[in-house]
């Protein structure tokens, strides 16, 4: 797995943030759900790097604070060309006859009645 980096930031995480790179191509970060503490909701931005997206690859913020891109295994593109497989088809569901759950009727009077004496 071979990493580039796009753009050393440098950046030094603090606990309960997630830190990731949003639309404009700048690091951000938000309040994790388990963070814990008080914090303002929304997303605050940490750093300003303005990094140009490519298709099929993946961008990340390393250990050490950096914008890293690595290539993905499967791009988006190759996945819109994919053919789908049509699901199986079912067998229609046996619908039960007016005799069939007559019957059943009857069996549960006749316990019932047994059950009584």
């Amino acid at each position: 797995m071979a990493t580039n980096i796009v753009a050393k930031t440098g950046i030094r995480r603090e606990k309960g943030w997630l830190y990731f790179l949003d639309k404009r191509g700048d690091v951000s970060r938000a309040r994790m759900a388990r963070g814990g503490g008080r914090a303002p909701k929304g997303q605050q931005k940490v750093a300003r790097c303005g990094v140009k997206r490519e298709d099929g690859w993946l961008y990340y913020i390393d250990k050490n604070g950096n914008v890293c891109k690595v290539k993905m295994k499967r791009s988006s593109s190759a996945r819109r060309r994919a053919p789908r497989r049509s699901a199986a088809k079912k067998a229609p569901a046996r619908r039960r006859t007016a005799s069939r759950t007559a019957r059943r009727t009857t069996a549960r009077r006749t316990t019932k009645r047994r059950a009584r004496r």
